[in-house]
């Protein structure tokens, strides 16, 4: 089960919002799909990235996958601790296994994620 606390896109990114904050990750569905990750590639902070832009790449014993942004913003922080531990993203998705946080330029564009209810529903066909 997918947490409620927070919006997700259809490339499987989930953001939770605290304020003009976001924190950015991939959503658990999109780590077992990926297998083992073995590296993550980190955007630069002070980036600006557009709404579905592409802020770097997921490595995993199967593929390369992008990591898009769900909404517009710019990047404030990102998790150094993925460079080391990258399998964190597999063991906690939606906890210390976060990508990036971001400063929102659109809040607006929340309005056209999905809800927990709703991500599930689009995961199960």
């Amino acid at each position: 089960m997918h947490p409620d606390d927070r919006k997700y896109s259809k490339d499987h990114e989930w953001i939770l919002v605290d304020g003009e904050t976001g924190t950015v990750g991939i959503t658990d569905f999109a780590q077992k799909e990926l297998g083992d990750i073995v590296f993550v590639e980190l955007p630069e902070t002070d980036q600006s990235v557009d709404k579905d832009g592409a802020l770097g790449s997921i490595e995993s014993v199967k593929s390369v996958s992008e990591i898009f942004l769900p909404v517009s913003g710019t990047v404030t922080e990102v998790n150094e601790a993925l460079n080391d531990s990258p399998e964190t993203v597999n063991s906690d998705p939606h906890g210390d296994g976060w990508y990036c946080k971001i400063t929102l330029s659109n809040p607006a564009e929340l309005d056209d994620l999905m809800d927990a209810e709703a991500y599930e529903k689009f995961i199960a066909g």
